[in-house]
């Protein structure tokens, strides 16, 4: 029988977290999006984490989650806004084994929190099956320019379950 993987510890941004946000954030372009991007694409996209400044600033004004492991950053997450996930980006060593999922869940809670009756998503091609395994459903096909190259991405949107409190009638 498989050994149960960890689950990964949650917690708030730093401004220290940069560097290693922005590593992750490359890596995880360069590793898990070959098969729907091209090498082109993919250099333009991850060339958004050059100025590490500027990507500190982007994840600072926020609402941004890291994820660890062993106390370790291995993703992040960032909610803009009450209702919309910005950014949504595992490590590869770690893709597949829940890091995505718990981030996704903890900013789904947050909207709902902040009274967000909706969620939407901008996803990749690559993210569009996991955001679909969570209850998204694709709105709107877009094409955008990052860096002089144009992308492909898909609007996605959840409707948030009303959490009353337990033994209230909705």
């Amino acid at each position: 029988m498989g050994q149960a993987l960890p689950k990964p510890a949650l917690r708030p941004f730093l401004p220290a977290d940069t560097p290693v946000l922005a590593a992750i954030f490359v890596a995880a372009i360069e590793e898990l999006t070959g098969e729907d991007y091209s090498e082109v694409q993919q250099a333009a996209w991850a060339a958004s984490a050059d100025d590490e400044e500027q990507f500190g600033k982007r994840l600072a004004g926020e609402l941004t989650l890291i994820a660890t492991l062993q106390n370790s950053p291995v993703g992040f997450a960032a909610l803009k806004g009450a209702d919309h996930i910005d950014m949504l980006y595992v490590h590869p060593s770690v893709a597949g084994q829940g890091v995505g999922s718990a981030l996704c869940e903890a900013l789904e809670r947050l909207a709902g929190a902040r009274g967000a009756k909706s969620l939407t998503v901008d996803a990749s091609d690559n993210a569009q099956g996991f955001f679909a395994r969570r209850g998204y459903v694709a709105k709107q096909r877009n094409s955008v320019t990052v860096n002089g190259e144009w992308l492909a991405n898909t609007t996605m949107q959840k409707t948030l379950a009303d959490d009353a409190a337990p033994g209230m009638q909705p």
